[in-house]
């Protein structure tokens, strides 16, 4: 079965994340596990905790359907020693909060080196951050997510994230979600059926297909390796429609979560029809 779904709200509590994920017809979710523009945050009440496990269950979502995603503040491979070990701090929290909602999965951005050195040194650094946070927590594998290059953001390359794989120790929790966004956007043509399958053959081989636990589905607003990180509402920009329908009809992508981050919220219960939609045809 395939999984679509989105990037729903925690406002009023994170609690509330899968009713909102409910009414969008989603079988998979998305969500923020604190508010993203602060370093801390409360912790979660025994209220919370409880009632976000019967708001799952009353949704019909299972944990590997969920892909909570970290602050944007967090940078692993800050090239600065005291605000990466702050980011770090910040990362084993939101893997910890993820392990009290019941979730097996935190999605995060690589990291930046922020024009202070070289990317190798600082894919280094970021994989160094990763196995401290892991050997910090249980039960939460780290999804990292690759990016369009942005910037000096890293993970825009599938050697970025090959290269961080195999310098973690414990790759039973170490995993991948693609951004169709930020793969076009990075250099990866996906708009044919010829792009797409050599691009997944390249992640493939540099990645590998079992490391993959997710994807965002984004249509983008810029063009072809432009690294500039833009999202659209699906058919809207310049990958068009027929990229997600060979996502939804490829049998590599079954249960797990294919979670929007369109700029249109209002259009996410006809976008996530739309998914099922293509799901049927051939």
């Amino acid at each position: 079965m395939k999984r679509a779904g989105a990037h729903v709200s925690i406002s009023g509590g994170v609690q509330n994340a899968p009713l909102n994920a409910r009414e969008i017809g989603a079988r998979a979710f998305a969500m923020f596990t604190k508010n993203q523009r602060q370093w801390h945050a409360r912790p979660y009440t025994e209220e919370q905790i409880e009632q976000f496990h019967a708001n799952m269950e009353e949704g019909g979502f299972r944990p590997q359907d969920v892909l909570p995603h970290d602050s944007y503040l967090i940078n692993l491979g800050n090239p600065e020693r005291e605000a990466r070990e702050k980011s770090l701090a910040a990362f084993v929290d939101e893997l910890r909060r993820c392990r009290q909602l019941g979730l097996i999965y935190l999605n995060f951005h690589p990291g930046s080196h922020l024009r202070k050195m070289d990317e190798e040194s600082c894919l280094d650094l970021i994989a160094e951050s990763i196995n401290r946070a892991l050997e910090q927590t249980e039960g939460v594998t780290a999804v990292i997510e690759n990016t369009a290059g942005q910037g000096s953001n890293l993970g825009y390359r599938f050697e970025h994230l090959a290269h961080l794989i195999e310098r973690v120790e414990d790759r039973a929790r170490i995993g991948v979600c693609l951004d169709t966004c930020h793969t076009f956007s990075a250099g990866y043509d996906l708009r044919s059926r010829e792009a797409y399958d050599a691009t997944m053959d390249e992640f493939d081989r540099i990645v590998g297909f079992s490391y993959l636990k997710g994807m965002h589905l984004n249509d983008s607003k810029v063009d072809l390796g432009s690294h500039v990180d833009r999202h659209e509402s699906l058919g809207k920009g310049k990958l068009g429609l027929d990229l997600f329908r060979y996502i939804m009809q490829d049998e590599r992508m079954e249960e797990m979560p294919l979670i929007l981050e369109t700029v249109d919220a209002s259009l996410w219960p006809e976008e996530i029809a739309m998914l099922y939609g293509f799901c049927e045809t051939t």
